[in-house]
């Protein structure tokens, strides 16, 4: 039986502390039922782990996401994203005909002015009156 070291496992996974945790992590795993990759050999979990990790029958990866996974405690569903609404483009009356064509009960109808109009809009606004406690 070959005795496992870390140094077998560092060059799978760099971050000492990070093989203590996935070790740990899939002796865990094994602990509760999990199937093994490689022959037990008699040998505890820790060590069918760390053997595991060496012989590179488990992907380091894999344990990671695994182990992410197993901590959080709100788990993120991917929801489909809602129907692209169509963008509306052109002219008053042309956006009017696209929202009628669409199905739509209530029809949007915009003012339009002219610049001239605006204009004479705005000249006619009475300025307000100057206080000499401001």
């Amino acid at each position: 039986m070959a005795r496992v070291t870390v140094e077998d496992c560092v060059d799978k996974v760099e971050n000492r502390f990070e093989l203590v945790l996935l070790a740990s992590h899939r002796a865990r795993q094994i602990s509760q039922g999990a199937h093994i990759t490689i022959d037990r050999d008699n040998d505890k979990n820790p060590v069918v782990a760390l053997r595991e990790i060496a012989d590179e029958t488990l992907s380091p990866g894999d344990l990671k996401e695994d182990l992410i996974h197993s901590l959080q405690k709100h788990v993120e569903v991917d929801e489909p994203e809602p129907a692209a609404v169509p963008q509306l483009t052109g002219k008053v009356e042309d956006i009017e005909v696209q929202i009628a064509e669409a199905g739509e009960d209530d029809i949007v109808s915009f003012d339009s002015m002219s610049e001239e109009e605006l204009l004479a809009g705005i000249e006619g606004l009475v300025a307000p009156e100057k206080n000499d406690d401001y």
